[in-house]
């Protein structure tokens, strides 16, 4: 199971996380985030952010 991440914590890996509903369900939307960045506000309290496609660079990380 994927960890679900808060609205403004930060970004574990830069790449597209998915919002989720408040109880857990993904909502189809994705927003693009950087490492290190806060991840956004959600439109509703409760819902959270799931990592669903890492960037893939060079690295491997």
């Amino acid at each position: 199971m994927t960890k679900t991440y808060k609205p403004g914590e930060p970004a574990p890996r830069s790449g597209q996380y998915e919002q989720t509903g408040v109880r857990g369900g993904l909502t189809g939307e994705e927003r693009t985030v950087t490492r290190g960045e806060p991840l956004p506000p959600t439109p509703k309290p409760g819902m959270g952010y799931k990592l669903v496609d890492p960037t893939k660079h060079k690295s491997g990380r």
